[in-house]
């Protein structure tokens, strides 16, 4: 399951957030941070997969005063939620690890997707970011995405995935993750239907080329 740290200065879009996530089957909230320490000190103590952070970037303080102390700490993908975009601070933003790049009014799906993505390794950028970041785009190393085209394969997904790019049939992943091959089925079913594939070897090489897993 992946550990999920919210962060959020207003209580109400913490409250918000947190009930997002908790939706989720495949997500686990371990810890509410209202500032910057506590964030810091939550990731020491509870190593969440995933820091969904909204800590008013709109203010004066850099963004970069925000994210060194994460970006030095730990590889925990962030998640990052804002009022504007400006092409400076996403920039940077980008430059010191952060995985996605969403606007408040972000719509839950996209949240779930853009959490998800960002801990299989993927740079997640909505679309209102993307105009801002063409001149840049091509220095970042991870590939990007925007987050109303991709529809995130959950943790499960990811790990059935890996396992197709073995070649393990059906039988062998139900044993090797102790569930019943109809429930595998009812993955790869998902899998092909998320990443637009026909075939177990082309969902393997569109999730290759997505970043999710590696050849």
């Amino acid at each position: 399951m992946m550990r999920v740290l919210v962060a959020a200065t207003d209580s109400i879009v913490r409250a918000g957030l947190e009930s997002i996530l908790r939706a989720s089957p495949d997500l686990l909230v371990v810890g509410v941070a209202s500032d910057l320490d506590s964030v810091v000190a939550l990731i020491t103590a509870q190593s969440p997969d995933v820091v969904l952070m909204e800590l008013g970037l709109q203010d004066e303080e850099p963004v970069s005063e925000k994210l060194v102390p994460l970006s030095t700490l730990t590889e925990v993908a962030i998640v990052l939620l804002g009022d504007t975009f400006q092409g400076d601070w996403i920039t940077e933003a980008l430059r010191l690890g952060v995985r996605a790049v969403l606007p408040r009014r972000a719509t839950a799906e996209e949240i779930l997707q853009a959490v998800v993505a960002a801990a299989a390794g993927l740079v997640v950028l909505h679309p209102d970011a993307i105009d801002l970041l063409l001149p840049v785009l091509s220095s970042v190393t991870q590939p990007v995405h925007e987050a109303t085209l991709v529809q995130a394969l959950t943790p499960r997904e990811i790990e059935v995935l890996g396992m197709l790019a073995e070649g393990l049939g059906n039988k062998a992943i139900a044993r090797r993750l102790s569930i019943s091959e109809h429930t595998v089925k009812f993955h790869v079913s998902s899998i092909f239907t998320k990443l637009n594939a026909r075939s177990r070897t082309e969902a393997v090489t569109l999730g290759a080329r997505q970043g999710l897993i590696m050849l």
